[in-house]
């Protein structure tokens, strides 16, 4: 799965995870911790949708 940004447009794809904040791959949006932002504009998981 993935889920965008309803702000930005980022993308958090599970397949890739997100290494730049040792996000493992596979690692599945639900399982993200609670406090995740985007990493573009700092919006938190709520305002996330699936793609």
């Amino acid at each position: 799965m993935k889920y965008v940004c309803n702000v930005c447009g980022w993308v958090y794809d599970e397949a890739t995870g997100y290494p730049d904040e040792n996000i493992k791959a596979g690692t599945k949006f639900e399982d993200l911790p609670q406090d995740f932002t985007c990493p573009l504009c700092g919006v938190g998981k709520d305002s996330f949708s699936e793609e």
